[in-house]
């Protein structure tokens, strides 16, 4: 078998086969940010259409998919830098431009490439809460999603052959000679490791078994009043008066027989029911607990509404917030973890997480779990 001739460390590090290998494994973490975005989108933003709705279980279901959403998208960091360390030298190959088709791949490269470094950056100081955008970050970040995804189709229909070719090589290059500089195998182990330790030391604001090892993650999940982090205070959501008030009153109204008004203590007065749910962040982290209250199928009960037909939209004291809201769609309503919290892990509720009352349910973005909850509409 004849031998490839040794070749210099910046011929084997820029060379078609490392960035095929780097462009495999992105790809791959790209397209599960994809997936995961999409369920995320879905769950905060659902398609109106009766058949097709966020479900109430497995209660796990979106804790899961965002801290994967989170976790492939940390992952791609150090691969996008590895890959676009591989081959920069590229873009300065002469003549820039060979063919009608060579300039249209190339022009391919401008969303591929900005879109990509826009989404990781933009998402890392997102999860951060370093936001210094005036853009609505959720919407962007959807739709650069769907140009980075495009573009990332294109480029792999555009290098199809090339990286075919470089994977099937059957020739094998000249062993190295003790001395010569880092090659091929032991680059991509060092992209290998720098992408295992970010994530390792990030994934456990998801992952409890790895919470100590959370050194890089911007929130840990245990970090917080009751043992439970808070993303908005009761003080920055300007509610403190109006929730500790002795004159609140939980309003139940709409499609119901009758409206209702009622106190905490009559809150407590009902049947109380106890669930282990997960406050699980669009930023990565999650964080479960046993909170207990009066299921939402109850109180469209006691007001005479149909909890298996209805939905519910539950309002906040909170005013001026995109999220001061929420509704809850069929499915959430008639399952019986569906809570108006009253207490977390035996005791009542901080009022950082909401107290008098707050909204907790199964498989929610932790921006719908609403918190101070004033009135319920049912619809």
């Amino acid at each position: 078998m004849v031998r490839r001739p040794r070749r210099s460390v910046a011929q084997r590090l820029h060379d078609e086969r490392t960035a095929t290998l780097l462009g495999i494994a992105l790809g791959i973490s790209f397209v599960v940010c994809f997936l995961t975005g999409l369920i995320t989108q879905f769950a905060q933003h659902p398609l109106d259409l009766g058949f097709l709705s966020m479900p109430a279980s497995p209660g796990w279901l979106y804790r899961v998919t965002q801290g994967t959403h989170v976790a492939a998208g940390t992952l791609a960091v150090p691969l996008l830098l590895a890959k676009l360390w591989t081959v920069y030298p590229r873009l300065f190959t002469w003549p820039p431009l060979r063919n009608v088709a060579h300039a249209v791949e190339r022009i391919s490269l401008v969303p591929l490439v900005a879109g990509s470094l826009f989404q990781l950056g933009t998402g890392l100081a997102n999860g951060a809460h370093w936001r210094p955008w005036l853009f609505d970050f959720p919407v962007v970040h959807y739709w650069t999603a769907w140009i980075v995804i495009g573009a990332l189709v294109a480029h792999v229909g555009a290098k199809w052959t090339i990286a075919r070719r470089s994977l099937g090589r059957a020739a094998r290059e000249a062993p190295q000679p003790a001395g010569s500089g880092l090659d091929r195998r032991g680059f991509l182990a060092a992209v290998a490791a720098a992408a295992g330790v970010v994530t390792l030391t990030t994934v456990g604001q998801t992952f409890r078994p790895l919470g100590r090892l959370a050194l890089l993650a911007p929130r840990r999940p245990d970090a917080g009043p009751q043992g439970i982090p808070v993303n908005k205070s009761a003080s920055g959501a300007g509610v403190v008066e109006l929730a500790m008030d002795v004159r609140f009153r939980l309003v139940v109204e709409g499609r119901v027989a009758r409206r209702l008004e009622l106190s905490r203590a009559q809150l407590l007065a009902l049947p109380q029911h106890s669930a282990h749910l997960a406050i699980a962040c669009v930023e990565g982290w999650s964080s479960a607990a046993v909170w207990s209250g009066v299921p939402i199928r109850d109180l469209v009960e006691l007001a005479g509404g149909d909890p298996e037909h209805s939905t519910v939209v539950v309002h906040s004291l909170q005013r001026g917030s995109a999220y001061s809201s929420s509704q809850l769609n069929e499915p959430h309503v008639r399952d019986r973890d569906t809570l108006l919290a009253l207490a977390v892990g035996g005791e009542p509720l901080h009022i950082d997480h909401g107290y008098p009352c707050r909204l907790i349910a199964p498989d929610r973005p932790g921006v719908q779990q609403t918190k101070w909850v004033t009135r319920m509409v049912v619809t």
